[in-house]
């Protein structure tokens, strides 16, 4: 198939496999049959997972785009302007589609009537301002808005980078929707939705795109777009894989459940799945190598081809589970505990000394990340060893104990009992902060990734040039300097901790994620201000370092002497209220917790104080072998000089008496 002929038949094979695999999906399935009470219609009831596959298509459009260019095009050029109107385009159906989506889910959760009266627009924007499914695709439709004018309006790297990033975060609303909710394991069917949205996205509008820019590209840059698509495709192809694995897994109860309609719809997507990484590894291994001295590659087009269709049914039959009954939805989960209450989880057992190692509560969103953050630094060390580079062995080993760490307190025991206890909450934070950060640093990632991934000459921008890009924008000067990363870090504890950031990140999952991430960050930047071998900016001078560190630490131990010696419980509401039968009283636990950020903050706080003064006497014996060696190659000229000008001036003196 010529490219110009698949640039309008791809996309038109995309979205018709997709309605053609919805429709038969919804009539299998059941998804599109009458309620049994208030029913809203048919044109409701299909045009709800029709709107939401639209939404779906155009999301990828609209962030697979932006992100493909971002790391495969040229910033002015054609294919540029094409990624830059097509995601325009996405945006603005993205912000139609949620809209109708919101109206017929409005319907179809109401069964009202249509009528031009103003109870009927009453009740519409009452669904849509008090109920979360309102408020999430109002969200959504507001986003597309916003997004769709600050995609036509940006054409700058920074601009669109800023762009995709949004783009990204107008899928989180529709994450939390769908039968996650209704689930016991809430948040790993929450964050699984999300991480499967944004990947699919990323890798359906990628191959979109490549397909848009073909016309416009000659055939060796057009090779070299291909490459690094497959490249962007592979980690979102894991990253759906694991999203949908972990997503079926708590859909069903039994083995039987997967030769029910549901499973059958879902054996679908995974048959296409498995597909798709087939094409993809053809792709990789053959094709785009073979695609720069091939005259006519039909065959690569008719593959992609292909692909698209297969895309498509894929995408078809995911509109389709979203409202088709799973298994369990005869099964009414009734909350016996607060815990359960609270948490939308059963209370676990008591916590012993052979939980710590044995109680796991997995969190996809850090189980991707890690495995990510492993396989990408092991790739470059191996690289730069493959071409006779070093990379000394202890960062590699420090960097993999630090992310071996974050593993065990985000999918752990510390996640499978922060909830309910303060005091394992606390030894995570303290982990978070210090401990990990102190592991990480040395690994110097930054520096790695500089030496061992591949520069760009042709304009573009890879990882590398991000990254390097990232470390030295305004931005990151300012949060490495360490004054202000020193603020972030004791400044945090107080905020957090004595506002209602977190009483949020107790009651909402996003913020929990967000708590994780923000003392990651905080304690990075400042383990990093005094010790870290990545460049930055500006550093103090070594005297300077241990006085902020000292000062740090005893701000960090008055910080948990005030937990201490507090007499109420934080958050009363939350830790008094589960219903705890084991371990200590909630106000003892609190106790426990202000001791744990005494005690614990302040080992990594001495090992630091100890790397510091090493450091600071390295760096003294290297300044004076600098000396030496300066002194050898002039002939200690500079001595000489300085006993000449001492005996010009004893002759003066001389003189002069």
């Amino acid at each position: 198939m010529d490219s110009r002929a698949l640039r309008i038949v791809g996309p038109t094979i995309l979205v018709a496999a997709a309605l053609i695999a919805a429709a038969i999906a919804l009539t299998y399935g059941g998804g599109a049959a009458p309620l049994a009470l208030s029913d809203p219609g048919p044109f409701v009831r299909t045009g709800v997972p029709i709107a939401t596959l639209i939404v779906d298509l155009s999301a990828a459009g609209m962030v697979g785009t932006l992100i493909t260019a971002l790391f495969t095009l040229q910033q002015g050029s054609k294919p540029w302007e094409i990624a830059l109107n097509t995601a325009s385009a996405s945006a603005a159906v993205f912000t139609l589609a949620s809209a109708a989506v919101a109206y017929l889910g409005f319907l179809n959760f109401s069964a009202a009537k249509v009528t031009l009266q103003a109870q009927f627009g009453q009740q519409f924007g009452q669904w849509l301002t008090t109920t979360e499914l309102g408020q999430a695709w109002l969200i959504t439709t507001i986003a597309g808005a916003c997004l769709t004018i600050l995609i036509f309006a940006v054409r700058s790297w920074t601009g669109t980078l800023i762009v995709a990033g949004l783009a990204a975060a107008s899928l989180i609303p529709m994450g939390t929707q769908g039968h996650s909710g209704e689930l016991a394991s809430h948040n790993i069917a929450v964050t699984s939705l999300i991480l499967h949205l944004v990947a699919a996205a990323t890798w359906v509008g990628g191959l979109l795109l490549m397909v848009l820019i073909r016309p416009a590209m000659p055939r060796d840059r057009m090779s070299d777009a291909l490459g690094r698509y497959s490249s962007i495709a592979l980690c979102a192809f894991v990253v759906v894989a694991i999203s949908g694995v972990g997503r079926a897994l708590i859909g069903f109860t039994r083995p039987s459940d997967l030769f029910t309609p549901y499973g059958v719809i879902l054996l679908v997507k995974v048959v296409m799945l498995v597909a798709l990484g087939v094409l993809g590894a053809i792709y990789r291994t053959r094709l785009i190598g073979r695609y720069r001295e091939d005259a006519r590659a039909r065959r690569f087009w008719a593959l992609v081809a292909l692909e698209l269709a297969f895309m498509g049914i894929a995408s078809g039959a995911g509109a389709a589970l979203s409202v088709t009954p799973p298994p369990n939805a005869g099964i009414v989960a009734i909350a016996k505990t607060p815990a359960e209450v609270l948490t939308n989880a059963p209370l676990p057992p008591e916590l012993t000394v052979q939980r710590w190692f044995t109680e796991w509560n997995i969190d996809l969103l850090w189980l991707v990340a890690c495995g990510f953050a492993l396989f990408f630094y092991l790739a470059g060390v191996w690289r730069l060893r493959s071409r006779g580079d070093k990379w000394p062995v202890y960062r590699t080993v420090l960097w993999c104990l630090g992310i071996l760490l974050l593993l065990w307190v985000t999918c752990g025991p510390v996640n499978a009992y922060s909830d309910y206890l303060f005091s394992v909450h606390m030894v995570g934070h303290m982990l978070l902060t210090m401990a990990i950060p102190l592991l990480l640093v040395p690994g110097a990632p930054v520096s790695l990734a500089a030496r061992a991934i591949r520069k760009r000459h042709d304009d573009t921008r890879g990882g590398r040039e991000w990254i390097l890009w990232a470390v030295h924008t305004p931005f990151a000067r300012v949060i490495t300097n360490p004054f202000v990363a020193a603020a972030l870090f004791v400044g945090s504890l107080w905020i957090f901790y004595y506002t209602g950031l977190f009483r949020w990140s107790l009651y909402d999952h996003l913020g929990h994620e967000w708590m994780t991430v923000h003392f990651l960050i905080t304690g990075y930047l400042f383990v990093q201000s005094l010790i870290g071998i990545d460049p930055v900016p500006f550093r103090l001078p070594y005297p300077f370092r241990l006085l902020t560190l000292i000062a740090v630490m005893a701000i960090h131990a008055f910080f948990g002497i005030a937990i201490m010696m507090q007499t109420g419980l934080m958050v009363a509401e939350w830790f008094g209220s589960m219903g705890r039968t084991w371990g200590p009283t909630p106000l003892n636990d609190q106790y426990i917790g202000g001791g744990a950020a005494w005690s614990i903050g302040e080992i990594p706080t001495l090992i630091l104080a100890v790397t510091v003064a090493i450091q600071w006497s390295r760096n003294d014996d290297k300044v004076q072998k600098r000396r030496d060696r300066q002194a050898d190659r002039t002939g200690d000229a500079e001595l000489e000089a300085y006993n000449a000008q001492l005996a010009q001036l004893a002759a003066r003196d001389a003189r002069r008496g």
